[in-house]
């Protein structure tokens, strides 16, 4: 059987992959990058609906307290590469970047076949050995270290492997967490897997607002434990659910409690942060201004007009009548439910419609300082496979470049 020599053989071809290889290529390394696909890069072609969002303009300290206790782990990687030194390596390989929104960096393409191409020109000038269609089987060892890997019809040698696999989310895009086997069989636990980033299911059917988006909408649970769990964004209403930004960021934290009590109720605030006496004085003022309009006429400044009529039709109210002839039951049920609209979430479409996976390989047998493994000398990790993960806004693919990068330092 052929057997190859290498310093470093990294497993996954994502964007962490393929930072780490960079990275380790440029200090002389002999790399080799394995991919299980044809192609390289399959999930960061798809990020953002192919726009790719990059990563944001937050500092270091506000964009690790988005990722909550684990976001600790993150300082080191962050300290070396962080949105800065992105948007800088992304110039210097050709990819010219903006934030439209001031928040949110994109390439100014808006395709993230730019970045694609722009990482393969420099895979390909700093010597990266690239091999696809290779699913790694198992890592080889000598005592506790590391000495290479086995794929279905090879074995590369090397004293450092990198395992960047990622997590489960868009198995169509070659997801199947091959990195949680290989880390588990040499002694590293996997915390509890949940889909993330994905639309959810409920109860409430609302396909007659699908066409509306609803600005700065604020969701929190309302189970007695995680009343604060709270996310705001923009939400869109589907055939059996919700989605759109907000819930995007919500269903990380929503989907380990469905598996942990099968439904979850949230509330949402529909009105732009109102509570119940800023719309009780919203209509009074309304009614000052104009006494004869409509309940609709009053709410559309608030709401779209479907979204209105669904909510006036589930406290009964006629949005056609003007507010101060509502009966005041009525009235007091209409006002309660704009400031707090109950949904029960019941589930979600799996791993097949997820962006992310939460959990993954345990951070506390990784030294953050290198992404080494404390168990075996010569594993290293990086990107979505640890049990690491933000919300949207470019967190989680800053994440990995900036994990990329460390681990390609191989640091002892």
């Amino acid at each position: 059987m052929k057997t190859n020599h290498y310093d470093l053989i990294i497993i996954g071809a994502g964007a962490a992959g393929i930072m780490a290889s960079i990275t380790a290529a440029s200090e002389g390394k002999k790399v080799l990058l394995l991919e299980k696909l044809s192609n390289i890069a399959a999930k960061l072609k798809a990020t953002g609906g192919g726009k790719c969002n990059l990563t944001n303009t937050l500092s270091n300290e506000e964009f690790i307290s988005r990722f909550g206790r684990g976001g600790r782990f993150m300082r080191d990687a962050l300290s070396l590469f962080d949105n800065k030194q992105l948007t800088s390596f992304m110039d210097k390989i050709g990819v010219a970047t903006h934030a439209p929104d001031g928040f949110r960096i994109f390439p100014t393409s808006h395709s993230s076949s730019t970045i694609i191409s722009g990482l393969q020109k420099e895979m390909d000038r700093v010597g990266v050995e690239v091999i696809t269609n290779q699913r790694v089987e198992r890592l080889l060892l000598v005592g506790s270290n590391i000495d290479g890997v086995k794929t279905q019809d090879n074995s590369y040698k090397a004293k450092n492997v990198i395992v960047a696999t990622g997590g489960l989310g868009y198995p169509v895009l070659g997801a199947e967490g091959d990195g949680y086997t290989l880390a588990e069989e040499l002694g590293h636990k996997i915390t509890e897997l949940s889909p993330a980033m994905m639309p959810l299911k409920t109860k409430e059917i609302w396909t007659e607002c699908r066409a509306d988006t609803i600005s700065k909408v604020e969701l929190h649970v309302s189970l007695p434990k995680y009343k604060k769990l709270r996310a705001k964004g923009d939400l869109i209403f589907t055939k059996n659910g919700i989605r759109g930004p907000v819930v995007l960021d919500f269903a990380r934290e929503i989907t380990p409690l469905l598996s942990k009590y099968g439904e979850v109720p949230i509330v949402a605030n529909l009105t732009k942060g109102m509570n119940e006496d800023d719309i009780m004085q919203h209509f009074k003022q309304a009614r000052v201004k104009n006494p004869h309009a409509t309940i609709e006429e009053n709410l559309l400044p608030l709401l779209a007009s479907s979204v209105i009529h669904k909510l006036c039709q589930s406290v009964c109210v006629d949005p056609s009548m003007t507010f101060h002839k509502v009966e005041g039951k009525n009235r007091n049920l209409l006002i309660k439910i704009l400031a707090s609209t109950p949904f029960t979430v019941t589930g979600h479409e799996g791993f097949k419609m997820a962006m992310i996976t939460r959990g993954g390989i345990s951070l506390k047998k990784i030294n953050p300082k290198t992404m080494q493994s404390k168990i075996i000398k010569g594993l290293y990790f990086c990107g979505e496979v640890m049990d690491i993960d933000g919300p949207c806004g470019g967190y989680n693919l800053q994440w990995s470049f900036s994990s990329g990068y460390l681990a390609g330092m191989l640091q002892s």
